[in-house]
């Protein structure tokens, strides 16, 4: 079978965000976990079902989804690292993150152009 990269970094990153979620709610910010909890995850979750998309258009479809949820995410990232008392996320999530957002826009981009 083939590597698929994004399906690989989405993955890692959904496995670092259900960390950063459990941390958060350590520290009692349940309602900011949820939130990255469910953004985060829904990254990965959106691409792997974009490999059985019925069409092209379905796939773009799939993948732009996937790019929302990952820029919620960043957003949500941003607000913890610049709040009071909020733990910051790690430098992993954020590489994960920004690698996540760089495939999306090059497999959207060409994908488009075909």
């Amino acid at each position: 079978m083939r590597q698929n990269e994004l399906l690989d970094v989405t993955f890692q990153l959904a496995l670092k965000i259900i960390e950063y979620s459990e941390l958060l709610e350590e520290h009692k910010k349940y309602v900011i976990a949820k939130q990255i909890l469910r953004s985060g995850t829904s990254v990965g979750a959106n691409c792997r079902e974009s490999q059985g998309a019925e069409s092209r258009a379905d796939f773009i479809h799939k993948l732009k989804i996937a790019n929302k949820e990952a820029t919620e995410t960043a957003y949500w990232l941003e607000l913890c690292k610049f709040s009071k008392n909020y733990p910051n996320p790690n430098l992993e999530i954020n590489t994960l993150l920004t690698s996540s957002l760089k495939l999306l826009g090059k497999i959207l981009s060409s994908t488009k152009k075909k």
